[in-house]
């Protein structure tokens, strides 16, 4: 495919202003550490909201969403974005309680209750999926370019990494969330103007269904027992998740961090239908479309059934949903490796501010460059992301989550649970090959282990008077 000028100039314009609002905050609002990991605790209802649900719509819900239907999903696709809407409804509950804690990441709070090793496992443990994460964050981006540039896919995914770090790097959480407010935006309108072009240009939906096989437009096709399974995922995977924990940890107060799990919920909602739709239009004409891919039907339709201007929307909606959670991702990542790891050794005593955010911006870097190695494997993106999602949520789901809500919680039974939690994700994972073995995911599974273990525990070392752990909450002995 040649160059398409008028979609280059809508991304590049883009790109360009993106990358101006960080290096604007970057100079004007990040005066310390916290600014740049946690935008100083000050950030309002739509802020968190839109960064909540910028977030999560990457390029898995996506571009990833889109091959599914493309693929033998079809129209119950959608659940891959609707369930994680349905997760943020508990995750409400839990929202208040995480800003209570007044940390700044996930291990820093796992060791308060349950001591310094547990927290160490947990750090390894979130920076091993956010890794995957970026990297398929990063596999997005580079489709993108590539399908409108022609250049190949290696290429344009190492272009893509070097835009991903230099806007993280130039950033922070205020730039983040300032980022994410015009990402959602864009994302939502984009994918909401192209879908009926590309709709009508492939003869309209009457046309289009007439063409799919029946099986294809069935909203449940997936079954039941996965669409719960999804579900529980996302429950799992966003209330022991870095990137969200640190979204409810940068709001002005408790309330503020309850009510905007409810309001993204209703956001993600509102878009989960306009990639299916794209991916079923893609299938419906794929004949006409030469050399037609899942991991590029969305584009490659678009590109085909819809003006030049409506296709430079949609990639810079892709794109904006990328670096949404790419930007977040890493620095969650380097976060976790500054506050979690580094500033643990005994070496590092006293350290400024302004050496705390070098570090972590030299952290961006490196992992961005790893990242982008990992995503010239050419992984699925789904796959690469359900992998990751397994594999830190599971063992701390439990320790963490329950942690937060059972005040009389023992230090043991945060410590087992993390441990068997993650040998059941694990284990899974090897037994289903990542897919549903027996219905159930294996963060499904592995949360479930951990869960049970966390109970049986407790209710073991409370018939034998053991004291609790120390309160998840500073300045408290308990809730």
């Amino acid at each position: 495919m040649g160059v398409q000028t008028a979609p280059l100039i809508i991304v590049v314009g883009y790109l360009i202003g993106m990358l101006l609002v960080g290096f604007i905050v970057s100079k004007v609002a990040i005066k310390d550490s916290k600014d740049y990991m946690i935008a100083g605790r000050r950030m309002g209802l739509f802020m968190v909201a839109f960064s909540l649900s910028a977030n999560n719509i990457g390029g898995g819900s996506t571009t990833g969403l889109a091959a599914k239907a493309f693929g033998d999903w079809g129209l119950s696709a959608c659940w891959y974005v609707l369930a994680a809407s349905v997760a943020m409804i508990p995750l409400s509950y839990f929202a208040p309680k995480i800003r209570k804690t007044l940390a700044v990441t996930i291990p820093e709070v796992v060791e308060r209750r349950y001591g310094r090793s547990m927290g160490s496992v947990t750090a390894v443990l979130n920076i091993l999926a956010l890794f995957c994460l970026t990297a398929s964050q990063i596999a997005a981006s580079g489709s993108v370019v590539s399908t409108l540039t022609g250049i190949p896919l290696n290429v344009s995914l190492i272009l893509a990494g070097l835009v991903i770090i230099i806007y993280t790097t130039m950033g922070g959480m205020i730039a983040d969330q300032i980022s994410d407010l015009i990402q959602f935006i864009i994302i939502l309108a984009g994918l909401a103007i192209a879908t009926p072009f590309v709709v009508n240009g492939c003869g309209g939906w009457d046309k289009i269904s007439a063409s799919l096989p029946p099986a294809q437009l069935d909203f449940t096709k997936i079954g039941l027992i996965t669409i719960a399974g999804y579900i529980f995922n996302y429950f799992c995977t966003f209330l022991s998740g870095p990137e969200m924990v640190s979204r409810f940890e940068s709001a002005k107060d408790e309330k503020t961090a309850k009510n905007s799990a409810l309001l993204a919920a209703v956001l993600m909602a509102a878009m989960s239908i306009f990639p299916t739709i794209l991916g079923l239009a893609a299938l419906a004409v794929k004949d006409q479309l030469p050399n037609i891919a899942g991991s590029t039907a969305m584009m490659q339709v678009t590109s085909a059934y819809s003006p030049s201007v409506i296709t430079g929307l949609l990639a810079a909606a892709i794109i904006s949903a990328t670096m949404s959670s790419a930007d977040s991702n890493l620095l969650c990542m380097s976060t976790i490796v500054i506050n979690d790891i580094w500033m643990k050794t005994k070496h590092v005593k006293e350290v400024t501010e302004k050496r705390i955010i070098f570090l972590t911006r030299s952290c961006n870097v490196v992992f961005a460059v790893v990242a982008m190695m990992i995503s010239l494997l050419k992984i699925d993106i789904i796959t690469l992301n359900t992998f990751a999602f397994a594999i830190r949520s599971a063992g701390p789901f439990a320790a963490y989550g329950l942690g937060l809500v059972v005040p009389r919680a023992t230090k043991n039974s945060g410590i087992v649970s993390i441990i068997i939690g993650t040998i059941g994700v694990v284990y899974w994972q090897i037994l289903s090959g990542g897919s549903f073995y027996l219905g159930i995911l294996p963060i499904v599974f592995g949360s479930a282990c951990g869960v049970a273990a966390f109970y049986l525990i407790n209710w073991i070392e409370w018939k034998r008077g053991i004291a609790p752990a120390p309160s998840p909450y500073l300045g408290s002995d308990g809730e």
